[in-house]
C-alpha cells in the first residue's frame, strides 16, 4: 500500500511541476557580465535612424528668410467638410507625402524626389540640395508620421507602439507594451518584417545577451513582435477545465486504488491462513 501511495504522490507532483515557471526562464540577459559586454561591443553596430521605405508617410517642412519662396512647400491641408460637400476648410497641419512604389515623394515645384533607402537626415540633405537652386539658404525638416510597430501575444497591453524617436529597440517596444506576462516565452519571441516586398521572420531570446547582435534588436517600422504563450498559459486559460478535470481524475483514481487495496488485503490474509 505504501508503495502504491508513493507512486500516486509522485504522479501528482509531476503534474503540478509541469505547470511551474522557473526563475531562470523569467530572467532577461541572464548571461550578462563585463566580459560579455566587451564581446558584444566588438560586434555591436548602433542604429542611429530608421530607413525610409515604400509606403511611409512623411511631412516636409521648408523654411528660409524668403517666406514667399518656400510658401509652396508649406501649404495648409485642405479637407472637405463632409463627403460630397463642395465646401472646404483648411487646417494648420502640414501636408504629408506618401512614399510611392518607386520610392519617391511628389513635392511641389521639385516634383518626384527619390527618398526610399535613405535615413531621415539624408532625405533632408537631398531635398535641401535640390532647393538651393531656387531658394537662398533653405532649411528642411523631414519627419515620419506613421512609424510604429505592433506587439502581440503575452504582454500586458498588446497593441501598436509609435516611434517617439528615430529608433526603437525590442526592449523599448516590450516596455511600452507593459512587459511580458509570466506566461510569455522569453526565449522564443518572434519578429516579422517586410523586406523588399517579402516577409522575413526571426526569433530572439531575451534571456541571452546575443540579442544585441541580432538584426531584430533594432526594430523597423511596421515590424510585428509576437510573444508566444508557454505551457502554463495553455493550462491556465483555454484548458483550465481540462486541467481541473485531470487533477480531479487523478485524485479520484488515488481514492479508488487505496480503497481497493484496503479491501483486498484482509481477504488475501484470511485465504492464506
Amino acid at each position: 500500500m505504501n508503495k502504491t501511495l508513493k507512486w500516486i504522490a509522485l504522479g501528482l507532483v509531476a503534474v503540478t511541476a509541469a505547470g511551474c515557471v522557473t526563475q531562470k526562464e523569467m530572467t532577461y540577459l541572464r548571461d550578462a557580465d563585463s566580459a560579455k559586454a566587451d564581446s558584444i561591443n566588438a560586434h555591436f553596430t548602433p542604429q542611429s535612424e530608421m530607413i525610409i521605405r515604400n509606403g511611409d508617410m512623411l511631412t516636409v517642412f521648408v523654411s528660409a528668410l524668403d517666406k514667399e519662396a518656400v510658401a509652396p512647400y508649406n501649404l495648409p491641408t485642405v479637407v472637405f467638410n463632409s463627403p460630397g460637400s463642395t465646401s472646404v476648410q483648411t487646417t494648420p497641419m502640414l501636408p504629408y507625402y506618401t512614399v510611392d512604389e518607386e520610392g519617391a515623394i511628389d513635392l511641389p515645384v521639385l516634383g518626384k524626389v527619390q527618398v526610399a533607402g535613405l535615413k531621415r537626415t539624408e532625405a533632408e540633405a537631398l531635398i535641401k540640395s535640390l532647393l538651393e537652386a531656387q531658394v537662398v539658404q533653405p532649411t528642411v525638416q523631414v519627419n515620419m508620421i506613421n512609424a510604429r510597430v505592433s506587439v502581440l501575444g503575452e504582454v500586458a497591453t498588446p497593441g501598436q507602439i509609435p516611434f517617439t524617436k528615430n529608433r526603437m529597440t525590442i526592449f523599448e517596444a516590450l516596455a511600452a507594451a507593459g512587459d511580458l506576462t509570466v506566461y510569455g516565452q522569453r526565449h522564443n519571441v518572434l519578429v516579422t518584417r517586410e523586406v523588399n516586398g517579402k516577409v522575413e521572420m526571426g526569433r530572439v531570446d531575451l534571456r541571452s545577451t546575443d540579442i544585441y547582435t541580432s538584426p531584430y534588436y533594432y526594430l523597423q517600422q511596421n515590424d510585428v513582435v509576437y510573444v508566444s504563450p508557454n505551457k502554463v498559459r495553455a493550462v491556465s486559460s483555454a484548458n483550465a477545465g481540462l486541467w481541473l478535470s485531470m487533477v480531479s481524475t487523478v485524485a479520484s483514481a488515488a481514492t479508488v486504488i487505496v480503497t481497493v487495496v484496503n479491501v483486498a488485503r484482509p481477504a488475501s490474509t484470511s485465504t492464506s491462513k
